[in-house]
């Protein structure tokens, strides 16, 4: 949610996924998302009746519509697109943001899934939705680079999976070296599948 013109709800939909990432479902509070949005209090009753599940999902949701835009935007970046400089690319966003504001905030659908992914259905299912919503450009960017339909999916789970689980031992060791890890590792095998 780029930009300085948010609205209070876009605000506060970003706050709580900021949130999310750092804290978890649990951790994240109704008051702490509404002081992190600068919003008014009686904003969150007034754009989710629903209450903190409301803003969750949503927060969830966004969280993988911004993925998918990432994955868009690092694909029409690339010179000579491939499956592996894709990959780096995705990874690289993450060693980035590490490098700079530390290690205190992953993933917020990790986060939510490792929180609540058991215990609720509702947003078992949003948290669903949101990978849904990332795998699916990452497969179309892979099939538009050659590599065949039917491996494509597979290959994008992969990629989200491996990339996943380096943020959480980035996270864990305070380290970049799992990141570049798995690059250096999933590279080869993504790129041979687009030949």
């Amino acid at each position: 949610m780029p930009g300085p013109k948010r609205s209070p709800r876009e605000r506060i939909v970003y706050s709580c996924a900021q949130l999310v990432r750092a804290q978890g479902v649990t951790g994240t509070g109704l008051r702490e998302v509404v002081a992190k949005a600068a919003a008014p209090r009686g904003s969150l009753q007034h754009y989710f009746p629903a209450g903190k599940d409301q803003l969750v999902r949503e927060a969830i949701a966004w969280s993988g519509s911004f993925a998918a835009e990432r994955v868009e935007q690092y694909f029409s970046e690339m010179r000579t697109p491939t499956p592996g400089g894709l990959f780096a690319a995705m990874a690289g966003q993450w060693q980035a943001e590490f490098a700079a504001r530390g290690f205190a905030a992953g993933c917020p659908l990790v986060a939510a899934a490792a929180d609540v992914a058991a215990s609720d259905a509702a947003l078992r299912e949003a948290i669903r939705d949101a990978f849904d919503a990332w795998l699916a450009p990452v497969g179309d960017a892979l099939r538009r680079m050659g590599v065949p339909p039917a491996r494509a999916r597979s290959l994008a789970l992969v990629m989200i999976s491996s990339l996943e689980g380096a943020i959480v031992l980035a996270r864990t060791h305070e380290d970049l070296a799992p990141l570049a890890t798995v690059v250096r590792e999933l590279r080869p095998l993504l790129d041979g599948a687009a030949r």
